[in-house]
């Protein structure tokens, strides 16, 4: 998971892929990176840490051109600690091209030594987006004659990338003196939407980014989708040129942008993230009274703040009371996506304090959004506990996490995950709570599809089904093997 974002516009863009890199922070904060594009120069500022720590003002001012695009990196693939990995990755030919990419490529071994036995292309990073832009590079190149770029000729290579990829990408690319160019896979797994606005005499201005939040910001209208294996190409002029390039697609989007990653206040594939959190609170709420006997909750808790909205659904549909038991210091990062086990343990006391005047003596019932290596919750239950709470029962949004993410979450190994090959009593017993209960995977994926016309979501770490086809046995126990999280 990462967030990006490019602009095609009228104006200088370094101020605005800035603003929303902003906005997309809590996709990613191992790293970040902008380039802008102008006229035929490309300009690249790349740097580890956060947004408004990563950016000085003579980096901005250096950021010339009215074509742009940025980058922040939650760390899937290599090494987090590694400031060359940071996106985003330039190639000099054909043209000169800067890519920036979400999500994770499933057949990087064997696209490495295509790449360098057949291409000719040479890797310097164990990243898969520096693979990614090559693989583009390598089949733009096939694709043009003379020093002209026409739409066809980029979507031409982006059909023969897909026929070469493997895994999930979301991927927006600036081809230096012509446009800006998005993709997704043919799956559709990782988010990517377009937006316009009309400015005057001037024309028709372009984004294109991971959630719509983005848009709504800066006054964009929200167009549509990037639908998946659809290819778009923006000149600098803003004409725009679509087109779909995959053979078979089929929108099956992620599950876990819904549950946890996406902002609130965003809309991806026509669904609205926030209603879709409240409708799993619904489900949610059926569950618990199934399972919990009569009188064994007294107040409901959320864990601010991706479930919240769950939350305020199932203390609405017990009839049951809403506190807010936990206060948040926003100025730390979401333990979720930190790399490191250590560094997410010690990042949870410093991000969540329990109200002790909220627990005392009371029967609590905490909702989080999901529960994927319980090192969150373990300390959540605890907090709870020296807080005052008589009794804990603790609620998933979404079902269990039993199995690796492999299209961009930071998932890698089922060692790490506490409800791989353990039974809901056993879990309960690790995390120390009085009661657990977990989201049914049908419940899910009916509260997120509710109205839409989406047939599946992406739902691999709850299920072990891999929507791709392409994900053996074997490329788990690799992935397990070579990827730290």
């Amino acid at each position: 998971m990462c967030g990006i974002v490019g602009i095609v516009s009228s104006n200088p863009v370094n101020q605005q892929v800035y603003d929303a890199l902003g906005l997309l922070q809590h996709r990613g904060q191992d790293s970040t990176g902008i380039a802008t594009a102008d006229g035929s120069i490309i300009h690249l500022q790349r740097a580890r840490g956060q947004v408004r720590e990563a950016y000085r003002t003579r980096d901005m001012r250096s950021l010339l051109g009215t074509m742009g695009l940025g980058h922040v990196r939650y760390t899937t693939r290599g090494d987090a600690n590694k400031e060359q990995e940071s996106q985003p990755f330039y190639v000099n030919a054909p043209y000169g091209i800067v890519l920036v990419h979400n999500g994770n490529l499933t057949n990087t071994r064997e696209l490495s030594q295509e790449l360098f036995s057949v291409d000719r292309r040479h890797l310097n990073t164990d990243s898969d987006t520096e693979i990614l832009v090559n693989v583009f590079a390598h089949e733009l190149q096939q694709q043009v004659r003379g020093t002209t770029l026409d739409p066809d000729q980029v979507f031409d290579a982006i059909a023969r990338l897909h026929e070469r990829v493997e895994g999930s990408y979301a991927a927006i690319a600036l081809v230096a003196g012509h446009g800006m160019l998005a993709f997704r896979d043919p799956f559709g797994i990782r988010p990517l939407v377009l937006g316009k606005k009309v400015t005057g005499l001037v024309g028709t201005e372009w984004i294109v980014a991971s959630e719509s939040l983005v848009l709504e910001s800066d006054g964009y209208e929200l167009v549509r989708d990037v639908e998946p294996g659809e290819a778009i190409f923006i000149t600098r002029e803003g004409e725009m040129f679509s087109r779909q390039c995959a053979k078979n697609p089929v929108l099956i989007p992620c599950a876990f942008e819904y549950v946890y990653l996406a902002r609130p206040d965003s809309i991806m594939n026509g669904i609205s993230v926030y209603e879709a959190r409240l409708r799993l609170g619904d489900r949610l709420a059926d569950t618990i009274e199934r399972y919990t006997p009569s009188g064994a909750i007294d107040v409901v808790m959320p864990i601010p703040d991706s479930s919240r909205p769950a939350a305020m659904q199932v203390a609405q549909k017990l009839g049951i009371p809403y506190r807010e038991g936990f206060y948040k210091n926003r100025y730390v990062g979401r333990t979720f996506i930190m790399p490191g086990q250590e560094q997410r343990r010690r990042s949870v006391k410093q991000k969540l304090n329990a109200m002790s005047s909220e627990f005392k003596g009371k029967n609590v019932l905490i909702v989080d959004d999901s529960i994927v290596r319980g090192t969150t919750s373990q300390e959540i239950v605890d907090m709870a506990r020296q807080a005052g709470a008589n009794s804990v029962t603790f609620t998933s949004a979404a079902p269990p996490v039993r199995y690796p993410h492999v299209y961009g979450i930071n998932m890698p190994s089922r060692a790490e995950l506490i409800a791989a090959g353990k039974k809901i009593p056993e879990i309960a017993t690790a995390l120390g709570t009085d009661y657990l209960i977990y989201q049914e995977v049908a419940d899910m994926q009916a509260a997120i599809l509710e109205g839409s016309e989406i047939q599946g979501l992406e739902a691999s770490c709850f299920t072990g089904d891999y929507v791709t086809g392409t994900v053996t046995p074997e490329y788990l126990a690799w992935v397990e093997s070579n990827q730290a999280s």
